[in-house]
């Protein structure tokens, strides 16, 4: 061929012609690669004649690594086995280097004998950009997590772009069959995974993640997407990221996420507990009992200051350990870590035994039988200069508080202070506070003629009160009211005037604002301003009166009992800390509505929670009571007011509302024509 003149007739020698002036290089090889023929564009590009070519393997003019991979290919076509397309760099001896894509096609047998094996080997020079997109694809999958990738969707046979990759290995290894490849993806993700290659299969891109097992039995997650490639045949081509670490790293965020929130739940009901206490021996059972999931201590020991003296609260002497030998012990004695605690007002960490020892020796004779390891002593403090109690957080380890574990502590003793100030200052303020708190309330709540509403508010008959539950209903713009429960954690005149503060800062933001949760938070922001350490618990919920739909935010109040006829239901809005004790806290908004004829009480935990009654069961008591009377909001609040589940050891504070079930009904009358206020 190759210029010469073929043997045979004429149709030989147009087939050599055609051969040798073919506009893609291609070279006609023995079985061991040696160049038989070839055309005139193959040698134009390695720069050599055809008796240099003569005899000389074609992947000889491979470069480097190439020519084993030309050669294995080339044993691969003698075999019969479809090799496909590869690209390969040619650099032959005198001639500039290129990119080519080689196809290689074994000669088949003609006239029924069998000559000796050959096969055409056909060269395409790739363009610069093609060139620069082999680099690109090379280094993509270069030792990474990534697999370029074509699927012949005539066969359902899989092959990798530029070669092997390590990854491909580990999913598929040598397999390229689509459907045994499927065969490893996770069962709970393998319907999505069909469902979506359907869709590839009828001229659809695809785009999935999806967990696979790998030749190893390890899961991996991996990100797959590619293009559809409309041809003979069609593809689909794409690239596969092994996005496991990224799927693990989410994982862990997200379960960091959920046990943060868990932490943010527990620190803000107990921040609640806590600021609600009413006796000193509550506050110190808290912190004694409490608090310890918070911060992973093994024992936690509180004591109040009364007339110099160190007092545990008689909880604490139950529970054995050496609680006992501080019992009584003076306040003032700086010999021990809690009297300097109390001296001077500044906390102690302690990280191990030899620390605290070494600089409080009088207290080697306490530890003797102590097992703890590290200790963290805070004073708990007022408004004063003078510290009114001592906790200690003791670790079974050798512990490290970190900064936010002293500021969480020093936050919570201040909370505790807090409490035990205003349970000190209760019986002093006991009249005057019941007087201010009486006339902090409205003497009479807003009414409308297509709703009943009563409220009630019952102070304690404990031998203190606490005298900041507040409720109140706000007229509002288009046809809506606003209805407020709240309870102010304080006692006195003090709590009596925060709730009057309270009442009317929620009032003129209310007017102004429709978003209850904006209220809330307008509030919240007012109180941690303002300087003063005030909190409050409250649900404040907006009632469309044309509607019946309701919108709640809510701040640690109870739940809201909806009843009708027969039968109740208590609704949970979604809650937040209460008021002033984080700032610039965000108050979600839960959405419900109340139909015609139905009933709704808000009301203080004072009604439904006690020592003795837990509020699941005080509200089921309530909620039967509603369900009965709750078509006369009036007998109903007395209803509730004689039955006070929770004893009166707390003020109660409640509000019943009732939409009348006649829509047409005249104001100032009721369903059957009776003409009567209604509320």
């Amino acid at each position: 061929m190759n210029g010469k003149r073929a043997s045979g007739d004429g149709s030989e020698y147009a087939l050599a012609g055609a051969f040798s002036h073919a506009p893609e290089p291609m070279v006609l090889t023995r079985d061991d690669g040696a160049i038989l023929h070839a055309n005139l564009a193959f040698a134009e590009l390695v720069g050599l004649d055809a008796a240099e070519l003569a005899g000389r393997a074609w992947y000889d003019l491979l470069d480097g690594d190439d020519a084993a991979r030309g050669a294995r290919a080339h044993a691969r076509a003698l075999d019969g086995s479809r090799t496909g397309r590869i690209h390969l760099r040619l650099s032959p001896d005198s001639a500039r280097p290129h990119l080519v894509e080689v196809d290689l096609r074994p000669v088949p047998s003609a006239g029924g004998h069998a000559p000796e094996p050959r096969v055409v080997v056909l060269l395409h020079v790739l363009s610069a950009d093609d060139a620069d997109l082999r680099v690109v694809g090379e280094l993509r999958t270069d030792n990474s997590d990534s697999v370029l990738w074509s699927l012949d969707l005539s066969t359902g046979r899989l092959r990798e772009l530029f070669g092997p990759t390590p990854l491909g290995d580990l999913l598929a290894g040598g397999e390229r069959q689509l459907e045994h490849i499927l065969e490893r993806v996770h069962p709970d993700d393998i319907a999505r995974v069909r469902d979506a290659m359907s869709a590839a299969f009828r001229g659809r891109d695809y785009e999935q993640r999806f967990r696979v097992f790998d030749r190893l039995g390890d899961e991996r997650s991996l990100h797959v997407r590619a293009r559809f490639v409309p041809g003979r045949p069609d593809r689909l081509v794409g690239i596969v990221d092994d996005v496991t670490e990224h799927v693990q790293l989410v994982r862990r965020l997200a379960d960091r996420r959920r046990t943060e929130a868990e932490h943010g739940r527990l620190v803000t009901e107990l921040s609640s507990k806590l600021v609600s206490a009413t006796t000193v021996d509550n506050v110190m059972d808290l912190l004694s009992e409490e608090f310890l999931p918070i911060f992973g201590g093994i024992n936690a020991a509180a004591l109040y200051v009364e007339d110099g003296l160190l007092r545990t609260s008689p909880g604490a002497r139950t529970r054995g350990g050496n609680i006992e030998q501080l019992d009584g012990r003076r306040a003032d004695d700086t010999d021990f870590p809690m009297g300097a605690v109390i001296q001077d007002r500044q906390p102690r960490f302690f990280e191990s035994r030899a620390e605290i020892i070494s600089r409080f020796p009088a207290a080697v004779e306490l530890m003797r039988n102590v097992s703890g390891q590290a200790w963290a002593t805070v004073p708990i403090f007022g408004d004063g200069k003078v510290a009114l109690g001592v906790w200690q957080m003791t670790w079974d380890r050798p512990h490290h508080a970190s900064r936010d574990e002293r500021a969480l502590m020093l936050t919570f003793a201040g909370l505790a202070g807090q409490a035990l100030q205003r349970i000190k200052a209760q019986q002093a303020e006991l009249e005057l506070a019941d007087a201010v708190q009486r006339r902090m309330l409205p003497r009479q709540v807003a009414s409308f003629p297509d709703m009943a509403i009563a409220t009630k508010y019952l102070p304690s008959r404990a031998d203190w009160r606490i005298c900041g539950d507040f409720y109140d209903v706000i007229e509002l713009p288009d046809n809506r009211v606003g209805l407020l429960v709240g309870d102010v954690q304080g006692h006195g005149v003090e709590a009596a005037a925060a709730m009057g503060q309270i009442r009317v800062a929620f009032r003129a933001y209310a007017t102004n604002q429709s978003d209850p949760g904006v209220v809330l938070g307008e509030t919240n922001r007012l109180l941690t301003e303002t300087g003063e350490i005030v909190f409050a618990t409250c649900g404040y919920l907006v009632l469309d009166r044309e509607t019946g739909v309701m919108q709640a935010a809510w701040a640690g109040q109870p739940p809201v009992v909806l009843a009708s006829k027969g039968s109740y239901e208590l609704w949970e809005p979604e809650t937040g800390p209460p008021l002033g004790v984080l700032p610039d806290t965000e108050y979600a908004v839960t959405t419900r509505t109340l139909p015609p004829g139905g009933t709704l009480l808000l009301c203080s935990d004072g009604l439904v929670e006690s020592s003795e009654l837990p509020m699941n069961e005080g509200l089921a008591l309530v909620g039967e009571a509603l369900a009965e009377h709750g078509e006369d909001p009036e007998a109903a609040a007395h209803v509730l007011a004689e039955m006070a589940p929770a004893g009166r050891g707390d003020d109660i504070a409640l509000l019943i509302t009732r939409i009348s079930e006649d829509a047409d009904a005249e104001p100032g009358t009721d369903p059957d024509g009776a003409n009567r206020p209604v509320a």
